[in-house]
């Protein structure tokens, strides 16, 4: 069983006389700043000079500094830009700038697990990664509650990183939920496993299906929207507070019924966990992360031609048509980046 732990464990005062800075300020980056202040934080933003983000975090009452200025000011640094562009800051920006002793902090172990960010050795380096949005991670500690979190640490240089790590988890809100202790490499290819198999790849994939085959059949594509998209959330929110249980306790014996029996048919268990297992070898080996790597350095053409067909999909056209007419829509609750 992982070590979980909770604000009992956490120390927040381990942050006396700390200044962090949050380099990035988008979905991520505005919550780590905003709560890690409230938290009685000393705290800076670390931005690219004439990016959009820098009026933004000047508003909410930031002192905002180039990524370079805030690296030399700061004990702490917090990645929290995309995985994509953080090599490549952190060679420019950041590494000439480390001295001994300060920390290094990730929500995610991408450029670390597969090397794009090799830090060196006389600093600490340590994983706070919330399992939700930005600004999920804000509105709970705003509630007085908090985002699950993971932890982990990669270097040790101080002694002291993993207390460092839970001051900052406490800081930010997750040791109300709790902080599950992990590894850089076990968060790595299990988040990107999760992600391509399940939650974005095969979900999406699954819904669409589902539209597509309703569509094909000759039902309003409405009908299909709200059958095989919509309802995913009710369904998801119900696993989410009580697991599989709780859906079928709340839906009915009949849908109950027919997730045994046509489950299987539609994704065939064997060549399901087979197809996965050959998802995760490209995630383990490193192919996902070549490949990512080179998408961007070639200018995104499979990504960006593939966004586009998405947005131009039946499902979503119409999934917009119908979510404009709907009293439920609230884009305050919307949250599309992660960082």
């Amino acid at each position: 069983m992982a070590k979980m732990y909770y604000e009992k464990d956490c120390d927040l005062k381990k942050l006396d006389g700390k200044k962090i800075a949050i380099i990035g300020y988008g979905s991520q980056g505005h919550a780590h700043a905003m709560n890690l202040r409230d938290s009685g934080c000393d705290v800076v933003v670390g931005l690219r000079k004439g990016g959009k983000s820098w009026p933004v975090a000047e508003k909410d009452g930031f002192r905002v500094m180039t990524v370079p200025e805030a690296t030399e000011h700061a004990d702490i640094v917090v990645i929290l830009v995309n995985d994509e562009s953080q090599a490549a800051m952190y060679k420019k920006d950041i590494a000439p700038y480390l001295s001994e002793g300060m920390a290094l902090v990730f929500a995610h172990g991408f450029n670390i697990r597969y090397q794009q960010i090799v830090p060196p050795a006389n600093v600490d380096v340590f994983m706070a990664a919330p399992k939700g949005p930005g600004h999920t991670v804000r509105s709970m500690y705003v509630a007085g509650k908090g985002v699950p979190c993971l932890v982990a640490v990669e270097q040790n240089y101080t002694g002291k990183a993993m207390d460092l790590a839970l001051a900052y988890l406490a800081g930010i809100g997750g040791a109300r939920a709790g902080v599950m202790e992990t590894t850089f490499h076990d968060e790595t290819e299990t988040d990107l496993f999760g992600e391509q198999t399940v939650l974005c790849g095969g979900v999406v994939d699954l819904m669409r299906c589902g539209f597509e085959v309703l569509v094909e059949a000759g039902y309003e594509p409405e009908n299909a929207y709200f059958e095989c998209i919509h309802e995913m959330k009710l369904i998801i929110d119900l696993i989410n507070k009580g697991g599989v249980a709780a859906m079928n306790y709340s839906i009915s014996d009949t849908a109950e019924f027919g997730e045994y029996v046509s489950g299987p048919r539609v994704l065939p268990y064997e060549q399901t966990k087979e197809n996965m297992r050959k998802v995760l070898k490209d995630i383990q080996d490193g192919t996902f992360a070549r490949l990512w790597i080179l998408e961007n350095q070639t200018g995104r053409c499979f990504f960006n031609s593939k966004r586009d067909q998405l947005a131009k999909h039946p499902m979503e056209v119409v999934g917009k048509q119908l979510r404009e007419q709907m009293l439920w829509k609230n884009d305050a609750d919307l949250d599309t980046a992660s960082t």
